[in-house]
């Protein structure tokens, strides 16, 4: 399980994020101030990402971001400073990633799995029943059979894993598979689950949410 750094001194958008990091597959670990998160790094820096707020107590995001890239953990900024010079400032100083607030949980996600794969750190191998999925060798196997997919059902597969227990819309489905602004036939989606519920007997996995889209249940 990966651990993700949440450096927020917001209560409410802290718990947000770390609720839905949690929801997602990974394990959160929160902090509050930059002296805090600045302490805590010389005990232990076995992180896979931070998520880094700029406007902080003590240490700022900017001072923080010399620390982590110290212990190699990536940092995606999550701040309010919208401001043109700031994302600059931080993309050249080292960040994977600026989002500006508000943002979208989805998208923050699917960011989040852009800058692990970059950083070889997403999981290798997935076990769902009887059913093992190679993300790097692009493999599936049922009881020890491999099982023929088109690549974008494997993609689908994938995103259903990576947002589990999460209810996704078929819009959000095609935007992960094809892009943030991708404008396409929803119904689509429709045709890639329905050929992943029989190729791997999944139709007690993936679960239609009518009126919505699918949510894959794991008991984690």
């Amino acid at each position: 399980m990966k651990k993700i750094l949440v450096i927020e001194d917001e209560n409410s958008i802290n718990d947000l994020i770390c609720m839905n990091l949690e929801i997602a597959g990974y394990r959160p670990v929160a902090f509050f101030s930059g002296n805090e998160v600045s302490q805590h790094l010389k005990e232990n820096h076995n992180y896979d990402l931070a998520l880094l707020d700029i406007m902080l107590p003590g240490k700022d995001g900017f001072e923080l971001l010399e620390e982590l890239k110290e212990y190699r953990i990536p940092v995606i900024y999550l701040t309010a400073k919208g401001d043109l010079p700031s994302k600059i400032k931080g993309l050249r100083n080292g960040a994977e990633d600026y989002i500006v607030k508000p943002f979208e949980m989805l998208e923050l996600l699917v960011r989040m799995d852009n800058v692990l794969k970059r950083y070889g750190k997403e999981e290798e191998e997935i076990r769902i029943k009887d059913v093992v999925i190679n993300e790097k060798k692009r493999t599936i196997y049922k009881n020890g059979v491999e099982i023929s997919m088109q690549p974008m059902e494997f993609d689908c597969l994938l995103a259903f894993w990576k947002y589990r227990n999460r209810v996704m819309t078929r819009e959000q489905i095609l935007n992960i598979l094809w892009g943030i602004d991708f404008e396409g036939e929803s119904r689509t989606v429709d045709v890639h689950v329905g050929n992943i519920r029989k190729k791997l007997d999944f139709s007690d996995v993936i679960i239609t949410v009518p009126r919505i889209g699918y949510r894959m249940e794991i008991s984690e």
